[in-house]
Formats: structure tokens, sequence, C-alpha cells
């Protein structure tokens, strides 16, 4: 819906660097939410996985959850306008993004093998 309202609303009233700083912001929330659900499910399906595979998917999600909201929420409030001191929380996101992906490879490394 972001993208959407970027290319419909937006394209006409921002800058050309304004919009593309929205669209990035819109681009990572998607492939992001799409990684949460990745992590929801592994969890969901994983019902009898080991307590370090559970807590790993669970630290992850937070970490991504808290990864959008500062990264792409930082930068749709930068596209539109915020105070520039907004800046310094982009890359706080972003290495929460890190840490979700990172933790979402830690247990994704100790599932137990498949026959």
């Amino acid at each position: 819906m972001a993208g959407a309202f970027a290319s419909h609303t937006l394209r006409a009233r921002l800058a050309a660097s304004s919009l593309a700083t929205f669209e990035t912001a819109a681009r990572y929330q998607l492939v992001h939410a799409l990684a949460l659900l990745a992590v929801g499910l592994l969890w969901y399906l994983g019902d009898g996985l080991n307590e370090t595979v559970q807590t790993s998917l669970g630290w992850s999600g937070i970490a991504l959850i808290v990864g959008v909201i500062l990264f792409s929420g930082s930068l749709y409030g930068l596209s539109l306008g915020a105070f520039r001191s907004l800046g310094w929380v982009t890359p706080l996101g972003g290495l929460s993004l890190i840490l979700g992906w990172t933790g979402f490879a830690i247990a994704i490394l100790q599932l137990p093998p498949r026959l």
C-alpha cells in the first residue's frame, strides 16, 4: 500500500530523492514482512523443535519488527519532511534487521535434519 501511495499520490508532491527514499522504505518493509511470515510459519509449524530454535525464532521476529519500525519508519518520516535529526534512527533499524536475519539463520542452521 505504501508503494502504491507513493506512486499515485506522492509522485507529484515530492522531490525525486524523497520519493526514492519513500520507495526504499516501502521495499524494505515488504521484504521484511515476508521474512516475518517465514519466521512465524516456522515457529508455528515447528512445535516440537528444541528450545534454542524457538528462542532464536522469537528474538528474530522481535528484531525484525523493531527493525522495520525504526528503519522504514524513519525513512518514511525523512522523505515526508520530518526533522533531519531523525536520520540517526535509520542505522539502528538496519542493525536490528541484521540481528533479525542472524537469529533466523541461527534457527535454520539448528533445525534437525529431515529424512
